[in-house]
């Protein structure tokens, strides 16, 4: 075989991965490193039990998104606004969008904080910079061009992978921790579970995945909506199952990694109380020295690059798509104003957010608490539009993928009532 034949596999696989895997490392935002960070301080390894639930669920609900935009051509708002009352969707979609303008603001102030404490100077000013580069590309860089940029910065989540093999982890006492949690199973460990599966399995991340399937297919080349090429559909169906399940085994792993490291460092040396991803970072360094500091600091920098265009892509998506608008990446403003309004108002809100007394990296643990909350109706109306003929065509859920689509909406609704049940006891 030559080295040309033999490197065709790698690169075949490299190639599939788009939506699902830019999708999967976004969630691994600086909110969710500081959420990750967060409970494995508190708890240790009693939480790392809810990513091994997450990932199959996380997997089966991205991919239904996926479908739902392959198969439809059209986005969850555009097609939430055609087949279900106005009303629902205007108060499902504006909840949504209020979590992810939280979220945004929280992402561009954890990467300010983690620029300053890598090269000093100030924080504001790096978190505006920061958030003004990615609308800049997002505004004037089209999307079939910008697309690869944001798979290569999925690399950025490298550095979790680094951390933890510096940092000495104990894998069989992390082995009984999983299986045998030891923690209080409280209102306070409710919310942290909550905040696990809340930023593991988030509305934007539907609403992304969704959109970046239409963006393919209106960008040149073959690919057409499922509905009008079903020809297509078996090349189409097993490029989604390999992309989406490659990404979120991806996000769920390093996940559990920056988990693990809170756990074996922070926990273990009686440091708790982590309030943001940088807190975490600053932690870190005398206890487990410069480097993992370093990696850990040059992560939340990464993977915010990565986040901040997704979380601010989505709200403009959902948006656009609810109110009939314009939408896409691929178009020019002038030809979607609405889209690339909302989508300059959510990165401006962002950094104005980071200017007012409210500290936005306080509220980072909280967002993703909305998340958890708001992810269950979502899903709800994600589940139900994947089995009608008019959005999906022939291309309507199997058996198996349905099931695990409504256990996946079941288990964030528990998630939400038991956190509410055991509120203040």
């Amino acid at each position: 075989m030559t080295k040309k034949n033999a490197a065709q596999p790698g690169w075949s696989l490299w190639q599939k991965l788009s939506a699902g895997l830019v999708t999967g490392a976004a969630d691994d935002d600086p909110s969710g490193i500081a959420t990750y960070s967060q409970v494995g301080a508190a708890y240790g390894y009693a939480t790392a039990w809810s990513l091994i639930l997450a990932m199959p669920l996380m997997i089966a609900i991205q991919a239904i998104s996926a479908r739902i935009g392959c198969a439809s051509g059209k986005g969850l708002g555009e097609n939430m606004r055609q087949y279900y009352p106005r009303w629902l969707v205007y108060a499902l979609v504006s909840s949504i969008l209020v979590a992810n303008v939280i979220n945004l603001a929280a992402d561009i102030g954890a990467m300010g904080a983690a620029t300053e404490l890598l090269v000093g100077g100030p924080a504001t000013l790096y978190a505006a910079l920061f958030a003004l580069i990615s609308l800049g590309l997002q505004v004037y860089v089209p999307f079939s061009r910008y697309s690869p940029y944001l798979k290569v910065m999925t690399l950025s989540l490298f550095a979790y992978v680094g951390t933890i093999f510096v940092v000495h982890v104990p894998w069989a006492d992390v082995l009984k921790g999983v299986v045998f949690p030891k923690a209080t199973f409280d209102a306070k460990y409710a919310v942290a579970i909550v905040a696990v599966l809340g930023t593991t399995i988030s509305p934007y991340l539907f609403v992304w995945q969704a959109a970046q399937e239409v963006e393919e297919i209106r960008a040149p080349g073959p690919r057409r909506a499922l509905k009008r090429a079903p020809s297509q559909g078996p090349d189409a169906l097993e490029r989604i199952g390999i992309d989406t399940t490659v990404g979120m085994i991806f996000s769920n792993v390093v996940a559990g990694f920056i988990i693990l490291t809170a756990a074996v460092t922070l926990h273990a040396h009686g440091k708790t109380d982590i309030q943001s991803a940088s807190d975490a970072a600053q932690a870190l360094k005398p206890i487990a020295g410069r480097f993992v500091f370093w990696l850990f600091a040059a992560g939340i920098v990464g993977t915010g690059l990565l986040a901040v265009p997704v979380l601010a892509g989505a709200t403009a998506y959902a948006a656009a798509g609810v109110l009939g608008e314009k939408y896409g990446l691929e178009h020019k403003p002038r030809q979607a104003k609405v889209f690339y309004a909302v989508l300059i108002f959510a990165s401006i809100a962002g950094i104005a957010l980071n200017l007012t007394p409210i500290n936005p990296i306080k509220a980072l643990y909280w967002s993703a608490v909305i998340n958890g909350v708001a992810a269950a109706p979502m899903m709800v109306i994600v589940m139900l539009m994947s089995r009608r003929r008019e959005v999906m065509g022939e291309f309507t859920l199997e058996p198996w993928l349905w099931v695990l689509g409504w256990i996946a909406t079941a288990v964030m609704a528990i998630a939400a009532m038991v956190m509410f049940l055991t509120w203040g006891k």
